[in-house]
């Protein structure tokens, strides 16, 4: 079978179609709706809120790449699998968040941010660009920083914190793609 796809062709289509994941960082965005909520909802709803938000994030996400992508990902493109696999990972985390939520309700802020982070890293490979390296840094040791700092009282203002990192990531990781699909042609 001859190869329809070189790599450096495959890298770009998947970051043309997904216009370099900024659809998931502004959908995931809606932690700053979940941080307000923690004003005036039990802290162990809105964990709960946050636990699942991905129920709504993720399908809008995918919507929202149809608009935003600049072309869509061919279905024999040999880095569909592998990019689709990627954004569902984080599902495979429920069994830890349910474990924090059960033990202190009041972890799954720093838990979600610390799952996110380690989430991005393969996304710099894939998009080729350390911005994924830095976000996940970022948002890592930040909400880790608010923690510590903040004790008890760091719930919403992580979720603020990540709200704002996504908030900052987006359109950089957006005018990243746009850029590469321009030199890909």
């Amino acid at each position: 079978m001859v190869e329809k796809f070189g790599f450096k062709q495959a890298l770009d289509e998947v970051s043309a179609s997904s216009a370099g994941g900024a659809p998931f960082l502004i959908c995931y965005g809606i932690f700053l709706i979940t941080a307000i909520l923690s004003f005036f909802l039990p802290w162990e709803t809105v964990a709960l809120i946050a636990m699942f938000q991905g129920g709504a994030a993720l399908p809008a996400a995918f919507w929202l790449e149809r608009r935003m992508g600049s072309r869509r990902m061919s279905a024999d493109n040999p880095l569909r699998q592998l990019s689709v696999q990627l954004a569902m990972s984080q599902s495979l985390a429920l069994p830890l968040l349910i474990l924090v939520y059960s033990l202190n309700p009041r972890g799954i802020p720093l838990a979600l941010a610390a799952l996110g982070g380690v989430h991005f890293f393969p996304y710099a490979w894939l998009h080729r660009t350390r911005l994924y390296i830095i976000l996940g840094s970022v948002l890592t040791l930040g909400a880790f920083a608010i923690q510590i700092v903040l004790a008890k009282a760091a719930f919403p203002y992580i979720l603020f914190f990540v709200a704002l990192v996504y908030g900052v990531a987006a359109p950089l990781v957006y005018r990243h793609a746009r850029r590469m699909v321009g030199a890909a042609g």
